[in-house]
């Protein structure tokens, strides 16, 4: 499963990810693992930290240089920037490390591909098929 995401942060288009060693070192600093950490973003009870940590190790994890991306989120995330404007991004990260991207879904292309091409369901009924010749 890739749970890389990139969207649009700061001042332009960035790739995040937890891998391993990055989740290891949020779960060290935020003190609790990251579903967890999810659901204190998702019900307020989160810590400014949260957010910093989690923006700057999805950035690491993502392909920045650890400096680059310290400087990133001094520059984008509080106290530079309202605090409120990191929850979302923070939440994209942990969301994508646990559950993969959108397009990364597990069984979506197994299960769509299980029927044969050109197949319709109506070929295995009893039923005429509707663009056959009258008899």
């Amino acid at each position: 499963m890739d749970c890389k995401t990139t969207f649009t942060w700061a001042d332009g288009q960035y790739s995040f990810a937890l891998p391993l060693g990055q989740l290891e070192e949020l779960q060290e600093k935020a003190d609790c693992g990251p579903l967890a950490l999810l659901e204190r973003m998702r019900n307020g009870t989160w810590r400014e930290a949260d957010l910093r940590q989690t923006i700057r190790l999805g950035l690491i994890g993502g392909g920045l240089e650890p400096t680059a991306a310290l400087r990133m989120v001094e520059r984008y995330v509080y106290p530079a920037r309202p605090l409120m404007e990191g929850l979302l991004p923070a939440q994209s990260i942990l969301a994508a490390a646990l559950w993969g991207v959108e397009d990364d879904q597990p069984g979506k292309d197994q299960a769509d591909g299980m029927a044969e091409p050109g197949l319709a369901e109506t070929e295995s009924s009893a039923s005429p098929n509707s663009t056959a010749p009258e008899p």
